[in-house]
């Protein structure tokens, strides 16, 4: 039965591409084209690129913590998200996110169908509409890979990839189109999200902790990671990603974006020293391992607040988050709920205390745009706001995600059988190993 709906769907994607020509609308001739700043397309282009390797960095960073028989399955889980959502984005997300809003809570996705009137003759700012896009699209496909750290060494290969186009379609999009399209929900309710604690640290916190409840607990729950190497070399490919993510989020190669870069460093360099410093005080060594989780935590927490901050309230919020994230590690029932790489307390919790912190930080003297300053300035609607969308985005992003856990679950299984999960899912889902 599966070889027949792979076939299918193999078949549908060639017939769609070889008559898509047909359903384009006509775009700009080039000699009619607007004029772009090569500057800010040629910045936007790089911090494109920078943001896709932060998926395989994602992949070593999780790899390297699980058992030795599983690492090639928890890599390969990150490296499909980029070759699933990749396609997914072009067929239906990019327009389910970015098309004429439907409410303000999802938009339309017939006008961008199939990249339809998303064209390099056309602008978005001053930049090809297609480089946005294409931008957007690596902010979809390193969510659901977020995700695979919550129900590493247990999950199907099959169902997680259904699970992961269920959740683009249905807990991504809306999220993405509340968040940052200009009729969305959340954008006209004043809400700041400058590069994703919403969108994409939150939806996977939340969904990592449904799959976790959702799958229950390994059999084995303890086991050695893999490589720590893989760990600090995942750790760097993030790190340097993230600039991508955070600077590239200002759309130009701007002051904008030289003032999200500078708090994505200092945020991941105060939330590192935090983690180990903290570790220390409660009595534990300086680890590799801890090193690298913090410095991640720091970048999380800053994401939401990186274009609205200034320097040093930057090295506030990565240190507090930091903080905050360890204590919850340490206090999180991991002998009811079997979160494996603790994604829901580095990027839900570190997510949620970013998205506060921006209603406390936010200063129009960092960006215009702000309308409304954060707490530290005497105003309170900013706070208030994110609050409300912290809250709709936990009930929502959970709820839903449990939901397309339990759908899936019903067509086909999500866990591995125990005799699978004992010889490892490299070798049970793949035929490989290290």
């Amino acid at each position: 039965m599966r070889k027949i709906i792979l076939s299918v769907i193999l078949i549908a994607l060639l017939v769609l591409t070889l008559f898509s020509n047909f359903m384009l609308t006509d775009n700009p001739l080039p000699s009619e084209a607007p004029t772009f700043d090569t500057g800010d397309t040629a910045w936007m282009i790089v911090a494109t690129a920078l943001v896709l390797i932060m998926t395989p960095g994602l992949g070593f960073f999780y790899g390297g913590m699980v058992g030795k028989k599983n690492v090639i399955s928890t890599m390969l889980q990150s490296f499909m998200a980029m070759i699933i959502v990749t396609i997914l984005w072009v067929i239906i997300g990019f327009g389910l996110s970015f098309g004429p809003s439907i409410g303000g809570f999802i938009g339309n996705p017939s006008k961008y169908l199939m990249f339809q009137n998303v064209s390099i003759n056309t602008a978005w700012g001053t930049i090809p509409f297609m480089l946005f896009a294409l931008f957007q699209a690596k902010f979809a496909i390193i969510t659901p890979a977020l995700i695979t750290g919550a129900f590493a060494e247990r999950i199907r290969f099959w169902a997680y990839m259904l699970f992961m186009v269920l959740f683009i379609i249905f807990v991504y999009t809306p999220l993405c189109h509340m968040t940052w399209h200009e009729d969305g929900f959340f954008y006209k309710m004043g809400v700041l999200d400058f590069a994703g604690g919403t969108v994409v640290h939150m939806s996977a916190g939340w969904a990592a902790l449904a799959g976790a409840m959702f799958l229950g607990k390994r059999k084995g729950q303890k086991s050695n990671p893999a490589r720590i190497t893989y760990v600090l070399l995942g750790t760097g490919l993030l790190w340097f990603g993230w600039f991508g993510f955070n600077a590239g989020s200002a759309l130009a190669a701007n002051g904008l974006a030289v003032q999200a870069l500078g708090t994505t460093t200092v945020a991941a360099a105060a939330a590192g020293m935090a983690w180990v410093f903290f570790d220390k005080i409660l009595g534990h060594k300086v680890s590799a391992m801890g090193a690298c989780i913090g410095a991640v935590v720091g970048l999380v927490a800053i994401t939401p607040a990186a274009g609205f901050v200034s320097i040093p309230h930057a090295i506030f919020i990565g240190a507090f988050s930091s903080i905050v994230s360890n204590i919850v590690v340490g206090k999180f029932p991991k002998g009811k709920i079997d979160d494996a790489l603790d994604v829901f307390a580095c990027h839900g919790v570190g997510g949620m205390t970013g998205m506060l912190l921006t209603g406390v930080f936010a200063s129009k003297a960092i960006n215009p745009a702000v309308t409304d300053q954060g707490l530290i300035f005497g105003e309170t609607a900013l706070f208030m706001h994110q609050l409300i969308a912290l809250v709709i985005v936990s009930v929502f992003a959970f709820s839903v995600s449990y939901f397309l856990f339990f759908v899936v679950n019903k067509i086909t299984p999500l866990r591995v059988t125990e005799d699978k999960e004992e010889l490892g899912l490299d070798i049970s889902q793949h035929g490989e190993f290290l």
